[in-house]
């Protein structure tokens, strides 16, 4: 095999957690395991949860029931089970309060570190408030707010009663905040008066009022104290209270509510190509499940281990970090400081500082980190690291090898995995006893069923298809949030019984699985995903558009950016004043990340004869890529105009 950098050696192998399952049931190569979990899922599930101690409170009669079809699915029938109790209450019963939950580093540099005893007591005395506000199981509860302890203790307490969680990334705009509140039907609202982004506070409260003020549903709006000043925010009488105020008096004790198997814990909104953002809906035991394996087997967490996610709680990899590492009786740490402030080895510090074992972080923050001179990096051994990790979008191979060499000194190997909010978890994952190539995922994750597929849906054994999965796995959505009928074309259209994912997929000689990027317009900027759809809406709102377009191009730090072509109103004047006055209307509505590189005036769009703007097209022509079929356009002129606009 050519371009193999990295094999399992020593405590990888004989010591992983895969290992200890291979052995309990005769397997011994990774090839054998692979094939034999997605041959035989009913018995892979089974085995697992029971290798990984998942606990029940009543055992489900019937893992799996696929009489509806895949797409409507249904896990372990007659379970009864909750997150809270294997993430905090087993823990403390088997007498382990004392250990390390989470550690918290502030942007300047406060630090707060969390036993599981403490976390629960926390998470209990937010659970009381929110019964108390009548709030219980099946509510939906948004929260939006800056990584803190505070955010893992609102989260856990959702779910300890039953209460379903909405986390909204803390750098959306209101618009964006309002539509996943709407759409919810929220009933309350964790929030915080500020946020700090290197070293300026961000108005969090603001964006927060603007949004709740349009939520009929909303009825409660929590917020921590953030500011120095003791929170100078506004509050709305009757509605807004002080996290403080909220949870005082309350008691540090509370009975876990048992839920059924398919009883909802998070809504966790995507964005697509089309329309409105996408709510995926995620049960306690799917969700636990699948997580649970993949930190387990795929990151060989165990008791002592420090996990560290560069994440925030509306990306999914927030909710996976924090149920994945608690479940396993492990330490995470999180930080609401970017990886490069106030020094571009901020990073680096936190790992050594908290002795991280685990590091996963996208693409994107390395291709940033490695602007910088190499010594910042050089002058940290951070020898505790075992395991790096990485997802979001694929990687190119300096980048790869950059994180590889500088970060994990050679000797950790990189579990590159890829799946997606809709799953909250992964269709491809290495392991620790596989070997690795640059920018390799190595192969399917376990129980996952993907293949390789060309445009008739057939198998490709090499070369590069659409990313399909041909069986259910327990985490994947429970439709989209009102509207299963866009969830069943989403996934389910292009090849019927069978799930679409919509990412190139690419399998070489040595079945080794890479990733080549998306197959329809989705946006990926920073490992952040959105729809052309929400810039174009957001940009339709500003008097001076009449029609607009976005499109995701290659960007060296951030892997795309979003370039934006507008048609204006007759009688408006396309200067540069009113091109900065466009990105600022998109940062309005979606937040900083997604301000467009650039914004481009045109007379017209091109569109196909039912009026649908044809982004692949202007993508291509944009980038000067091989001339695009122009058969399906109906003003054909239109391309020209795209590769004049300036």
């Amino acid at each position: 095999m050519q371009d193999i950098i990295w094999e399992p050696h020593g405590d990888y192998i004989e010591k992983s957690n895969v290992r200890r399952f291979m052995l309990k049931h005769g397997i011994g190569t990774y090839e054998a395991l692979v094939e034999r979990s997605v041959e035989d899922i009913e018995w892979f599930w089974n085995a697992a949860l029971e290798d990984l101690g998942v606990e029940w409170y009543t055992p489900y009669e019937r893992l799996l029931d696929t009489s509806r079809g895949f797409e409507w699915a249904q896990w372990f029938e007659g379970g009864q089970i909750n997150i809270v109790h294997n993430c905090l209450d087993r823990h403390l019963a088997a007498g382990h309060g004392d250990r390390l939950a989470m550690v918290f580093e502030s942007e300047a540099g406060q630090v707060r570190r969390t036993t599981y005893a403490e976390l629960s007591a926390e998470v209990c005395r937010v659970a009381a408030a929110m019964k108390a506000e009548g709030i219980g199981r099946g509510d939906t509860v948004g929260i939006y707010m800056p990584m803190s302890p505070e955010i893992v203790m609102a989260f856990f307490a959702c779910l300890k009663i039953g209460a379903v969680v909405i986390p909204v990334f803390s750098g959306f705009a209101s618009r964006a905040l309002y539509v996943r509140l709407a759409d919810a039907e929220a009933k309350l609202l964790f929030t915080a008066d500020i946020g700090m982004r290197r070293g300026n506070p961000v108005p969090i409260k603001e964006e927060a009022d603007k949004a709740a003020a349009e939520v009929p549903s909303l009825k409660r709006v929590v917020v921590m104290k953030k500011s120095e000043s003791g929170g100078d925010a506004p509050m709305v009488a009757g509605r807004d209270v002080w996290w403080e105020d909220f949870v005082r008096d309350r008691p540090t004790t509370l009975e876990t509510e048992r839920l059924e198997a398919e009883d909802l814990s998070m809504i966790l909104f995507t964005s697509g190509t089309t329309g409105r953002p996408k709510g995926t809906q995620h049960t306690h035991g799917g969700a636990l499940a699948t997580i649970a394996k993949e930190l387990g087997y795929a990151f060989d967490v165990k008791p002592g281990d420090v996990f560290c996610w560069v994440t925030d709680i509306g990306w999914m990899m927030g909710p996976w970090m924090m149920i994945g590492v608690t479940h396993h009786g492990a330490t995470f740490v999180t930080s609401d400081t970017p990886p490069n402030y106030p020094d571009p080895d901020r990073l680096w510090n936190l790992v050594e500082d908290h002795g991280i074992t685990h590091l996963g972080i996208s693409p994107t923050a390395i291709r940033l980190l490695m602007t910088y001179d190499h010594d910042w990096v050089d002058r940290h051994p951070m020898e505790t690291l075992r395991y790096l990790g990485s997802t979001g979008e694929p990687w190119d191979p300096d980048s790869y090898k950059w994180f590889f060499e500088k970060v994990g000194g050679k000797r950790c190997p990189i579990i590159n995995i890829s799946g997606g909010t809709e799953i909250v978890g992964c269709h491809l994952s290495p392991l620790p006893i596989t070997a690795l190539k640059p920018c390799t995922l190595r192969g399917p994750g376990l129980a996952m069923d993907v293949d390789v597929v060309d445009e008739a849906g057939q198998s490709i054994p090499t070369g590069i298809g659409h990313l399909v999965c041909r069986k259910p796995a327990p985490s994947m959505t429970k439709g989209f949030l009102k509207d299963p009928d866009r969830y069943i074309d989403t996934y389910f259209s292009r090849f019927p019984g069978i799930w679409f994912h919509g990412d190139w997929a690419e399998r070489d000689a040595d079945g080794f699985w890479f990733l080549r990027g998306r197959s329809d317009d989705t946006i990926k900027v920073a490992g952040k995903r959105t729809g052309p759809s929400e810039v174009e809406a957001a940009l339709l709102e500003h008097e001076a558009v009449s029609e607009a377009a976005a499109i995701g191009v290659p960007h060296d730090i951030k892997g795309e950016s979003v370039v934006a072509f507008v048609v204006l109103h007759p009688g408006t004047e396309a200067d540069e004043t009113l091109r900065a006055d466009l990105k600022a209307q998109v940062v309005k509505h979606l937040g900083k990340t997604l301000r467009p590189e650039d914004v481009r005036f045109v007379d017209a769009l091109p569109k196909t004869r039912s009026a649908k703007i044809v982004r692949g097209v202007i993508r291509s022509v944009f980038l000067g890529e091989t001339t695009p079929d122009l058969s399906s356009v109906e003003n054909p002129d239109a391309v020209e105009g795209i590769q004049k606009s300036r």
